[in-house]
């Protein structure tokens, strides 16, 4: 059992650098101006797509075990509204937010993955737990990746590009 726990620690951590570095290749391609991006008023631009996982990140992985995973010093309403203009303060919020995750998950141990927790009063298991931050991750550093793509019609491809398939088989 101790090696299937350990394996799943470093395998979700490797899905969430993985995921990081997609949207951090993402980051790259993009203009600041293309940061703060929305087709309309109701869509996220990708700077608010990042204000929103700092905010989850912080409030899920700080205190993992001890608390739940909705913080009541979180202001989730206002994740949605921009209060900055330039990519520097993007990207602290990026690595202040992964930070905590991936410190959180190297402080995880085997008995740990036993164990209980909650989010917004919901009961998980710790792998349910994580597992549901995987794939919220997922899904916003997705979108970030479509907006990026979209605005940028020099765009590099971040895996294996249009028929290149054959090539790296």
């Amino acid at each position: 059992m101790n090696y299937i726990n350990n394996s799943y620690i470093e395998s979700v951590t490797n899905q969430f650098e993985y995921y990081k570095m997609i949207g951090e290749k993402t980051f790259v391609q993009v203009t600041d101006e293309q940061m703060f991006w929305q087709p309309n008023r109701l869509s996220n631009s990708i700077a608010i797509l990042v204000k929103h996982l700092n905010g989850t990140m912080l409030s899920r992985w700080t205190d993992f075990l001890l608390t739940d995973g909705e913080k009541s010093w979180r202001q989730r309403d206002a994740e949605f509204e921009i209060d900055f203009t330039n990519r520097q303060e993007l990207l602290l919020l990026w690595s202040e937010g992964w930070k905590c995750v991936f410190k959180t998950l190297n402080e995880l141990t085997e008995k740990d993955l036993q164990k209980n927790v909650f989010i917004r009063n919901q009961e998980l298991t710790v792998i349910d737990a994580i597992n549901r931050q995987l794939a919220h991750y997922c899904y916003h550093i997705g979108q970030i990746f479509f907006i990026g793509k979209a605005l940028n019609s020099q765009w590099n491809c971040l895996s294996i590009a249009k028929k290149d398939s054959l090539k790296n088989s």
